[in-house]
């Protein structure tokens, strides 16, 4: 009985929490080269996305400069720092993930 009752609750537990963790995961990826910094944004599936806000923020969080990902779920701007950056991709409904692109890549990009 006690062994039955623990596999139901592993069954709940399972079924409630596994499709939300899935269901707001986004991709964001960036790199430097050529003194700029390009981010690829997508879906789990691999669907770009289309539109969502990007923040870059610096070592301090201070956010430095905001843009919108293109139909290819791409962005790209000049290294407006040489610092650690964190790269957030927004892309609604609380889809939201981040990269952190180290100060070592950014000034191997330069």
């Amino acid at each position: 009985m006690k062994i039955r009752r623990c596999g139901i609750l592993a069954f709940v537990a399972i079924f409630l929490f596994s499709g939300t963790a899935l269901a707001h995961k986004v991709n964001v990826f960036a790199y430097a080269e050529a003194g700029k910094i390009y981010t690829e944004s997508y879906f789990p599936d691999g669907k770009a996305i289309i539109g969502g806000k990007v923040q870059v923020y610096d070592s301090s969080d201070r956010l430095l400069l905001e843009g919108v990902t293109d139909d290819k779920g791409l962005f790209s701007f000049d290294i407006p720092k040489m610092d650690d950056l964190k790269i957030v991709i927004d892309a609604g409904m609380g889809h939201r993930n981040s990269f952190d692109l180290k100060r070592s890549d950014v000034e191997a990009g330069k």
